[in-house]
């Protein structure tokens, strides 16, 4: 249950459902008028949380940073969208609230503020509601608000600030993948020419001379006889050696690309309505 002790500290805290799901910060508290007990708060949802949503805190709990409310996310999401005038909620809005949320609703209160037979939540008055940061030394002050300290909400100065997301483009190094040295055998066939020498036997007539005679008449007149020559010739031999031929080795080489990235950013705008002077 969300003391009034605990409210102090509630502005600003993370409200997560009640199965543990992160539904958004802690924008304002609104007190209960008769018993200054908290009653609502409220969190930023939808897109870009664009939506202001109101949440009953009777049965909320708080631990440290964390406010743990009884209701999942998608039901907080679809609530309601009410208007706070001044900084209050009226009696048709509250009621309006507390029955989509499954509360009792009564306006009867008793001493302590809550509501008469039932504990689900707290007696309904005209709702006061607080920015982040307007608590006081002495407490919350009814319809106060303190100027200045919140730059884009409803509770600040005459001037409002315009802000805007901007993109911070970086580096980071990550693997990108891996290369290795590889060496195995092929077979190729090579074909070298030669060139071989080779004898072939000539035949080889001369005339009888005077100076041949004695030779050609050496032998008997009549005879039958064989002469042999031998040949030779070349022939082409293969021997194989191993010879080294180079040394490989891998290294890396730096190449610097042109890449593009794109991110959405939110942009405020500020529109004037009126009668007014631009200046």
């Amino acid at each position: 249950m969300l003391t009034e002790q605990d409210a102090r500290q509630a502005i600003g805290t993370t409200v997560y459902s009640a199965n543990g799901d992160k539904i958004g910060k802690v924008g304002q508290l609104f007190l209960d008028d008769e018993t200054q007990r908290p009653e609502f708060v409220t969190v930023n949802t939808g897109l870009f949380g664009t939506n202001e949503t109101f949440i009953p805190v009777a049965d909320a709990e708080l631990s440290g940073d964390r406010l743990t409310v009884p209701f999942d996310k998608d039901r907080v999401k679809d609530a309601p969208n009410v208007a706070a005038d001044g900084g209050h909620l009226d009696r048709d809005e509250e009621q309006r609230l507390y029955e989509y949320y499954g509360l009792s609703y009564s306006n009867r209160s008793s001493d302590s503020g809550y509501e008469t037979g039932t504990n689900t939540g707290y007696e309904t008055g005209t709702t006061t509601g607080y920015e982040s940061g307007t608590t006081g030394e002495a407490g919350f002050t009814g319809g106060e608000r303190s100027a200045g300290h919140d730059v884009s909400g409803p509770n600040t100065d005459e001037a409002m600030t315009r802000s805007e997301e901007q993109v911070q483009v970086g580096k980071t190094q990550e693997q990108a993948g891996r290369a290795r040295l590889r060496k195995y055998v092929v077979t190729e066939q090579e074909t070298h020419t030669v060139p071989v020498r080779k004898e072939r036997a000539v035949l080889e007539t001369e005339p009888i001379t005077d100076a041949n005679v004695g030779e050609a008449t050496s032998g008997p007149d009549i005879s039958e006889e064989e002469h042999e020559v031998t040949l030779h010739e070349e022939r082409p031999v293969v021997e194989k050696t191993t010879t080294p031929v180079e040394r490989v080795r891998l290294g890396t080489q730096e190449v610097t690309e042109e890449q593009t990235v794109s991110e959405e950013v939110r942009k405020e705008r500020i529109e004037a309505e009126g009668d007014i002077d631009r200046r």
